[in-house]
């Protein structure tokens, strides 16, 4: 049994991770999903002042309230920012980390830094009150009820935490990590990520799914984090026998 607790992406929330919770659940995990300040159930709480360090402190504080230890942190999209952050912050709460088609950003970056000037340009220009950015389309093969589904309950993201840079306060990570890529997103700016973690040698995971295996492919998705836990368990115990 594992503790996973999920950094979600932008404009999106805790809901978002709704068919993930049973699968997992199912399988024996006790399973964490909480939202960002500003998106979901709490976008009342939406501001211009909220940045990168906000949504860490969001998670941040899943884990100290809660008392989590050994924890499986997934970090999808946006919330591989946010899981890094987390990481670095709480390293002697975190088992292993597992980026979703996530940004992995280094000590000194902002999401802004990793994409084309042109996309970040677009979104200062079109985001509305100069600092809610619109969210994207859902993926072209998300299903009817589900594009009806997440465009109902996806928010605009606050600006700063896009341009926001990291700062890691304890040195590189050394903790595991894993990285799932999702093929069929062959737009978004994951690619380079995932090249670069098979090069450092993580364990990593090519899976047929759009960006947000979450809603369109979960079983997949339940499956194959389940093959990383399984994988690390079975790493330990090779270390602790031999």
């Amino acid at each position: 049994m594992a503790t996973i607790v999920v950094a979600h992406g932008a404009w999106s929330a805790g809901w978002a991770w709704k068919k993930m919770r049973p699968l997992w659940r199912a399988a024996g995990h006790e399973v964490f999903t909480p939202t960002n300040t500003g998106l979901g159930e709490r976008a009342h709480l939406a501001a211009p002042s909220i940045n990168l360090d906000t949504h860490i402190r969001d998670t941040l504080n899943v884990l100290e309230y809660e008392d989590l230890s050994g924890v499986v942190l997934v970090g999808h999209s946006y919330g591989g920012m946010v899981a890094t952050g987390v990481a670095d912050r709480a390293r002697e709460r975190i088992k292993q980390l597992i980026y979703l088609d996530a940004f992995v950003p280094d000590d000194g970056k902002a999401l802004h830094d990793y994409v084309p000037a042109e996309r970040r340009e677009a979104a200062r220009k079109e985001a509305i009150d100069g600092w809610r950015i619109q969210p994207p389309a859902p993926p072209p093969d998300t299903s009817p009820a589900d594009v009806a589904w997440v465009t109902a309950r996806r928010m605009t993201q606050p600006m700063q935490t896009f341009d926001q840079a990291l700062r890691l306060r304890g040195g590189p990570l050394t903790l595991p990590r894993s990285y799932i890529y999702c093929a069929r997103n062959t737009q978004g700016p994951f690619r380079p990520f995932y090249e670069r973690a098979k090069k450092e040698g993580w364990p990593t995971y090519e899976i047929d799914a759009s960006h947000s295996p979450n809603v369109t492919a979960p079983e997949l998705l339940a499956e194959t984090v389940e093959k990383i836990i399984a994988s690390s368990f079975e790493a330990r115990f090779a270390r602790t026998s031999g």
